[in-house]
């Protein structure tokens, strides 16, 4: 593996080898009191943000660190980005000062291809840890890790993606690597928030959610971006937490089973109500979790393991 860039198109046994390798670096570090590995000495890994994160940013440079590689942190905030250098041009200054990955989110959809291509030459691995409304492929694998440790298995399973799916890359990575792992993918919301051509896609779409939750072995539910909306998408606050807000009433219609996901950072009150979120059902934390042993082991696949980017 050189690169992770989409779930698109992401070999499935590549995929499954990765989630292999994070549950065995899970049952690695379990009881450690010193959570340090040093399969990556001596590399060095750039996290370069250009939209705010506090989840996907923390985990990787945890996991980073508990590898023993040397980790930095670039904020566009703080870097020559503020003086008007281009992307390309503080990529490439990256690898020359010796970045073995760089991990970028960018507002730009395609931003992450784009620096795979310039940073080719130099041998540079690149992670895509979200860019634009397009993908954030280590989002979708930990989700999956979540699934399986809960669920055991996707074949068969049915999982609902529900909210703002048009604004969500979470949601586009989830629908390939999901499908693609053997499962039911269910997309449930307004039709003002779902993407043209939709219907593409390897999923089921609904707009009733009180209709799909009895038959749901996971629901999947999505921060409403509204720094990303110009216009309006749903009459109001209260009437999209009505029509799909999971509160306690509907966690009652889901299979005793049923897992509840949440990517982050939640809206209380209308995306998901507080009992909900803090229930035995909800594997929110436990994704914070995987996302860290996750992302260790994309490291691993990127720059440890045979075939890894050189």
């Amino acid at each position: 593996m050189k690169h992770l860039l989409a779930t698109d198109g992401l070999d499935p046994a590549l995929a499954t080898a990765v989630l292999d390798t994070a549950e065995e670096l899970k049952h690695t570090l379990l009881g450690r009191e010193v959570r340090k590995l040093p399969t990556l000495r001596g590399r060095t890994v750039i996290t370069l943000f250009y939209e705010n994160s506090t989840r996907t940013r923390v985990s990787f440079e945890i996991a980073g660190k508990w590898m023993s590689a040397d980790v930095i942190n670039v904020s566009a905030s703080s870097s020559s980005v503020n003086k008007g250098e281009s992307l390309r041009d503080t990529a490439l200054t990256l690898a020359a000062a010796g970045a073995d990955c760089v991990i970028i989110r960018h507002p730009a959809s395609g931003a992450a291809q784009r620096l795979s291509g310039w940073l080719a030459e130099a041998g540079t691995a690149v992670v895509n840890a979200g860019d634009g409304t397009h993908e954030h492929p280590t989002q979708a694998l930990l989700d999956a890790a979540t699934l399986r440790e809960r669920l055991g298995s996707f074949e068969g399973r049915r999982i609902g993606i529900v909210g703002d799916v048009l604004h969500s890359r979470v949601a586009r990575s989830n629908i390939h690597l999901l499908s693609a792992l053997g499962a039911e993918v269910v997309l449930v919301a307004p039709p003002t928030l779902l993407p043209a051509g939709v219907e593409s896609l390897p999923v089921t779409v609904s707009h009733e959610l009180d209709a799909e939750l009895p038959a749901l072995d996971a629901v999947m539910m999505l921060r409403v971006q509204a720094e990303r909306m110009h216009g309006g998408f749903f009459p109001s606050a209260r009437e999209y937490s009505i029509a799909y807000g999971l509160n306690e009433r509907r966690m009652k219609l889901l299979p005793e089973h049923a897992v509840v996901l949440h990517p982050g950072p939640m809206l209380r009150g209308m995306e998901i109500a507080s009992a909900v979120a803090d229930s035995p059902a909800s594997a929110i934390t436990e994704q914070v979790r995987n996302g860290v042993h996750v992302r260790m082991a994309v490291l691993y696949h990127l720059l440890a393991s045979e075939g890894a980017a050189a």
